[in-house]
């Protein structure tokens, strides 16, 4: 899973410091646009386009700084997104500044390459505006991510080599107040529209909320990077900087935090939905079909994505079964499963014996990357801890991209809370997914991508990022993995769970599932421990549709490797065609075939 910042609003507040980007107000953004429309037959339409594109960035960057830092932005480090109501329809309207810049420009003056880019910017554009009629930042909350988490993941982020990286974090400190109560009148205000999260994941929010706010200020989460601030800085500077952040923590950020935790406990988690389907929330069917489009980029229906999910649990299964028989295992599929998840043989007994573990994975498929890919990234990774304040609602694993503009590395997040459910066997795929070659590979190449737009390098199309990073799951076998039985379980275990998803978030959300009939199926078909399954099946209830991105990306792109294979027979490269999906970033699938298909045509023809 990729750590994504939900991020929901526009503005930014003014600062004096020459080194930070200056604030535009509304008005100022709003006469580059115009300049641009005005600029039609006069200059050069491609510099026209290009100087929209750079335009554009800058604006999304400038209003949501948290994406800025995540994505290696300089300049607005200090800030935090302003998620007032006002600021939040501002943005909303602004959707129409790059609408009126699109349409002034003639797309038959551009080049083959920019009516690509300029194609695919629309089409994005279009995505968002259809989804302006769901007000999802009314749910800004839920056990996954929010506020209760963002500023202590924010500050782990940000550069933190010089005095004035450490006075940045400071200044988001003395401002994470506002933030926190944006947050609340946000979800204040849901609660009267009949719009939040589902009670029942709230139950370990309140804790986690709690867990950042620990008697001695020095121990939070937030204070971390302030404990860890490097020998180069004076010690003087150090002790200066820190005593600043506990003061802040103490008198500033404490008390914010106390306010959220009591409106959680007496007034959003009694007053939060009982449901859990994403239809039951005001104009919840047409909002869950769109996230269902905006998920898989196809006009799938969630009944058709529901068969496909049920088609392929049982093709699994099948081969799972046989696998079960190999081991020589005697009993039952069910109680092949409860053998995996029990047996201590499959079980690390320290934190650090599962870290070790995932990090010697991680080298032995570094090695081998060059059989599978002509170009590599630069930008290195590591395996890290998913924090202790969040890991007991968070999945097995995430990764979290990093900024080469910043020096930061990419890091695959494992989880090490409640050791007896993280089990060796499920280690080679999940490294394969969350580090090399899934996202960190797929990733961090399309960040160095030159001659690609912004937008698309840092462009989280889910539905490829995630089919990417299923798919190479399945390329372990091809460079010497799953030697062992288990772990080759282990795979089928993941490729299922992906399965299950198509028919578990369909079967919530639009078909009528309740929330114990979702872990029963769940339990029946996977290996997954009883914890992790309630995990995930929550995390498929706050964020719908997302986890169906990933078994229709992976099937996808299976199809067109087949379809590769087959028209060029012996003169088929795989390292070739992994570098053809992966050249332009992540693409909408029908976009992808398009591509896979020219590039398949070219090879022939150049055979």
């Amino acid at each position: 899973m990729l750590r994504r910042w939900l991020i929901a609003a526009a503005s930014v507040a003014v600062l004096d410091l020459s080194s930070h980007a200056a604030e535009k107000t509304p008005a100022a953004w709003s006469a580059e646009y115009d300049q641009l429309v005005r600029s039609a037959g006069q200059d050069d339409e491609a510099s026209r386009f290009h100087r929209f594109l750079g335009l554009h960035w800058s604006y999304l960057m400038e209003s949501t700084p948290e994406a800025a830092t995540y994505n290696g932005y300089k300049g607005v480090n200090d800030r935090w997104s302003d998620l007032s109501p006002e600021s939040i329809a501002r943005q909303k309207a602004e959707l129409s500044r790059p609408r009126a810049v699109l349409r002034s420009i003639d797309s038959a003056r551009l080049s083959a390459d920019d009516r690509f880019w300029l194609e695919l910017f629309d089409r994005g554009l279009r995505r968002d505006e259809a989804g302006l009629r769901f007000p999802a930042e009314l749910m800004p909350l839920t056990q996954m991510n929010g506020v209760q988490q963002d500023v202590a993941q924010t500050l782990s982020i940000m550069p933190g080599g010089s005095v004035g990286d450490f006075e940045d974090m400071l200044r988001r400190l003395e401002k994470a107040p506002v933030l926190i109560r944006q947050n609340i009148e946000l979800m204040r205000g849901g609660l009267a529209r009949g719009i939040s999260a589902p009670r029942i994941t709230l139950r370990d929010v309140p804790q986690q909320v709690l867990n950042q706010v620990p008697e001695d200020p020095r121990k939070s989460p937030m204070f971390r990077r302030f404990a860890e601030i490097p020998p180069s800085i004076p010690e003087s500077e150090r002790m200066r900087l820190q005593a600043a952040a506990s003061s802040v923590l103490t008198n500033a950020v404490y008390p914010a935090y106390r306010e959220l935790h009591r409106f959680l406990v007496d007034e959003y988690v009694p007053k939060s939905r009982e449901t859990i389907a994403c239809t039951a929330l005001p104009d919840g069917e047409a909002w869950y079909a769109h996230a269902v489009r905006r998920s898989t980029t196809t006009d799938l229906t969630p009944r058709q994505i529901h068969d496909i999910g049920q088609s392929e649990v049982k093709r699994i299964r099948s081969e799972m079964e046989a696998i079960m028989r190999k081991t020589g295992f005697a009993g039952s599929f069910p109680g092949f499963l409860e053998f995996l998840r029990t047996d201590k043989r499959f079980q690390f007994d320290t934190a650090a014996g599962l870290l070790a573990g995932y990090r010697d994975i991680s080298k032995r498929i570094d090695g081998e990357l060059p059989r599978l890919f002509g170009k590599l990234p630069r930008l290195p990774y590591g395996v890290m801890p998913i924090p202790s304040y969040a890991e007991k609602s968070q999945t097995t694993a995430y990764y979290q991209p990093g900024a080469w503009t910043f020096g930061r590395p990419g890091n695959f997040y494992a989880n090490t809370y409640a050791l007896e459910t993280r089990p060796k066997w499920e280690m080679e795929a999940l490294t394969l997914h969350e580090a090399v070659p899934g996202h960190h590979l797929q990733i961090a190449l399309s960040q160095e991508l030159e001659e690609v737009p912004e937008f698309q390098k840092y462009s989280e199309t889910t539905v490829f990022v995630e089919g990417w990073a299923l798919y190479a799951e399945s390329l372990g076998a091809e460079i010497g993995l799953y030697q062992d039985p288990y772990s080759k379980f282990g795979q089928l275990t993941y490729e299922m769970w992906r399965a299950i998803r198509l028919v578990v978030d369909t079967g919530m959300h639009s078909l009528g599932w309740s929330r114990q009939q979702a872990i029963d199926f769940f339990k029946a078909n996977a290996g997954k421990n009883e914890h992790d399954i309630v995990v995930e099946v929550d995390r498929y209830i706050v964020w719908p549709g997302q986890a169906l991105a990933y078994k229709i990306g992976e099937l996808k792109i299976q199809e067109l490797r087949r379809k590769a294979e087959a028209a060029l027979g012996p003169k088929f490269d795989l390292r070739a065609f992994h570098d053809a999906v992966l050249e332009k970033g992540a693409l909408p699938l029908d976009v992808l075939e398009g591509r896979i298909e020219r590039w398949i045509a070219d090879r022939k023809a150049k055979a």
